[in-house]
């Protein structure tokens, strides 16, 4: 129900409240006054007996636009009681949030003046009580009654982007309409009332690629086929427009950076189709010699690469193995080289993608194909002996300057340098051989004897002539053989004690001689001294020739000298009767 605010008065006994409404250029007055079903109180306290309320008002709401700038304070409403005369005996009072700072009023008329700019967003209603009381007795005309002030939102605020600027990522090579990210901008204004706060998006910068849902601020991509390794980040200029988009709304902006992000659709790429490497022939077995990379476009996983040599050659003697730090392949040596023999080795290698992607099967194979030639460097290598070690032998006693063996070694270059040979004596103090410096014939220095030393332990060293320095070496062992050079003999003890009671045959003693000689030259005879007497009492028997026993042949006290033959020498042993 609208009311012209010239209005005055209303019906008799009701208190009621006019107020201007300006929207837009347009003045509306817009009380809302209803009676009240209820008994009001009288001034003095007292009650009405009739059912229907003498005075009272309800109060709804007035309305007042914030942001005023006009030269004048803005008029919000007008309080009047159908008390009032015109005669000025009725004071108008206001009390409440604001009253007397941001709200005054006429006390005579009862206009409602706002004195200051408001603003909604910070404060959006004020609660207020008025009152109409006598002036001349100051005795309350109405009962107080409670109303609202609310402020009236204008399209005062920009959507604005409180945590801008964004990031997002979206994969490369995405769909068109994959949704990257979505934005959320505030508008201060009242969204019940108008268009005030309701927005529209739209995209400033970053089409073609990307579009943005005006209402829901989704961000999508646009565009398919968005390729990482062409372009990877994109910066797209978001704008939010309130009034639903129309003109002379506010507007604010944002950006969101938007960078793509890897799949693997690049396959590996050997920039060169042939490669070569040096390598010389004295590089180690189980080494490194060299590397080998294949180029993808990719990141990360998507990148990765392994590889593997792929023909019976190269497997044979060279390996691969992948450095996941650098994603280069490390080419090792299986087994030694020999520039003699053979010259160049190739090797055919593959490098693969370790991470495929089916969606991106019909970009592939994603692997490629190289061939590495190995060139084989010669190198100035020492001499090599015929044997790993040498076994060799010569008797003891022989004299000296005897020829023990020969070593030999050759130059393994192709110069085929000419070889001279040395003994290390640094092994030991005492020298027993020398060797030929160009035939690597070995002699004794000195007569050798078993006995003391068996096997002799010795290196030669073979180096170039050309290149002293260039020198290998191999163990030669020297076996001493036995001669029968030392007798036998016999270990002495007391004497031995043969009872009267021993019987025939009985035997007293085992005579067990000893040679320091092997035994080969170590078997025995025995036999009874030719120029001493014949003892018949005992008789010596022969153990095939490692032992001999004496054994009684008569019970008879006697003593008996017996010798054992050992030829050259002898040895000699004796038997005492017992008296």
């Amino acid at each position: 129900m609208r009311i012209p605010a010239t209005a005055a008065c209303l019906c008799p006994l009701l208190i009621c409240l006019c107020f201007v409404q300006r929207s837009y250029g347009t003045t509306h007055a817009r009380p809302n006054v209803k009676a009240p079903r209820n008994q009001t109180k009288h001034p003095d306290g007292g009650k009405d007996v009739h059912h229907r309320p003498k005075r009272g008002w309800i109060w709804n709401q007035f309305f007042v636009l914030e942001e005023h700038i006009g030269p004048e304070a803005q008029h919000v409403g007008k309080l009047h009681s159908n008390s009032d005369n015109g005669d000025g005996s009725v004071r108008y009072l206001l009390s409440g949030d604001g009253a007397g700072t941001v709200f005054v009023i006429d006390e005579v008329t009862g206009d409602i003046h706002a004195t200051k700019s408001l603003d909604r967003e910070k404060k959006g209603q004020y609660v207020l009580h008025a009152q109409a009381i006598d002036r001349y007795t100051n005795k309350s005309l109405e009962p107080e009654s409670e109303f609202i002030i609310k402020v009236q939102d204008v399209n005062d605020n920009a959507p604005t982007f409180p945590d801008g600027p964004f990031t997002a990522t979206v994969p490369e090579m995405a769909e068109v309409g994959t949704s990257v990210f979505q934005l959320t901008a505030t508008d201060a204004d009242d969204p019940t009332y108008g268009n005030s706060a309701k927005i529209v998006y739209s995209i400033l910068q970053g089409q073609p690629y990307f579009s943005v849902d005006p209402k829901t601020g989704v961000i999508r991509t646009a565009l398919s086929n968005m390729d990482r390794e062409a372009r990877e980040r994109y910066s797209v200029v978001v704008q939010a427009k309130d009034m639903a988009g129309s003109v002379g709304g506010l507007s604010g902006s944002t950006t969101i950076n938007v960078t793509l992000t890897d799949v693997n659709d690049n396959p590996p790429k050997f920039p060169q189709k042939n490669y070569q490497l040096y390598v010389p022939e004295s590089a180690q077995i189980g080494k490194a010699v060299g590397k080998i990379k294949a180029i993808d476009k990719d990141v990360g996983v998507n990148a990765e690469v392994r590889y593997s040599i792929t023909n019976a050659e190269g497997m044979e003697m060279f390996s691969i193995s992948t450095d996941t730090d650098q994603n280069e392949g490390i080419i090792s040596l299986r087994q030694p080289l020999n520039y003699e023999q053979k010259k160049v080795h190739t090797l055919h290698i593959e490098g693969f993608n370790t991470q495929l992607d089916p969606r991106f099967s019909h970009l592939g194979p994603f692997k490629d194909t190289t061939t590495l030639r190995i060139i084989v460097g010669d190198v100035d290598e020492p001499p090599v002996f015929s044997m790993d070690y040498y076994i060799m032998d010569v008797y003891e006693n022989s004299p000296v300057g005897t020829e023990v063996g020969t070593v030999t070694a050759q130059d393994p270059d192709s110069t085929k340098s000419p070889v001279r040979y040395f003994i290390d004596h640094s092994e030991t103090n005492q020298v027993y051989f020398t060797i030929g410096v160009n035939s690597g014939v070995i002699k004794t220095t000195q007569s050798l004897d078993r006995e003391d030393v068996a096997w002799h332990n010795i290196t030669v060293m073979a180096s170039e002539v050309d290149n002293p320095s260039l020198a290998s070496h191999v163990p030669v062992t020297i076996q001493v053989l036995d001669v029968n050079d030392n007798a036998p003999y016999i270990a002495r003890g007391d004497e031995i004690i043969v009872c009267e009671s021993s019987r025939a045959g009985q035997v007293i003693q085992t005579v067990r001689p000893s040679d320091m000689d092997n035994f080969a030259n170590g078997r025995f005879s025995f036999a009874l001294p030719n120029d001493l007497p014949v003892n018949p009492n005992f008789t010596l028997k022969d153990n095939e020739g490692r032992l001999a026993t004496v054994v009684p042949v008569v019970k008879h006290r006697y003593v008996l000298f017996f010798f054992l033959v050992w030829k050259p020498n002898c040895s000699f042993w004796q038997i005492r009767e017992n008296l």
